[in-house]
């Protein structure tokens, strides 16, 4: 079994910047890829980022593309979400998945998830 839990959320205003950090425990996850993806109110939850094993592959959603880089660090076990220019429509609750696939830019296709963590962004 995984265990993800996020950290780094919080409240910043439009324009800030803020780092999201993934850390997993239980069982390592530098074979998997790992995923960022995103719930706002009365939403589905969307795909925001992902990136392969190794680092070596990244996805983005185009509403953050530009904006946002997800990095991992395997030592670590810990994957990352560093969101710039952060825009009042960024507001959700963020997830942080991990997937046996390569690589997995839609949400049912991660098998590990975290508890989520809140992202506010006011104008």
């Amino acid at each position: 079994q995984v265990q993800l839990v996020e950290s780094g959320g919080g409240l910043v205003q439009a324009g800030d910047s803020l780092r999201l950090s993934c850390t997993a425990s239980g069982r390592t996850t530098s074979s998997y890829a790992m995923g960022w993806l995103r719930q706002a109110p009365g939403k589905e939850r969307e795909f925001v980022a992902s990136i392969n094993w190794n680092g070596g592959s990244t996805y983005y959603a185009d509403s953050v593309k530009d904006r946002f880089t997800i990095s991992r660090d395997n030592a670590k076990n810990t994957v990352y979400l560093q969101m710039n220019s952060l825009k009042p429509e960024d507001t959700a609750v963020y997830y942080c998945a991990a997937t046996r696939r390569p690589i997995a830019s839609i949400r049912y296709q991660y098998d590990y998830w975290g508890q989520g963590i809140q992202v506010t962004v006011s104008s």
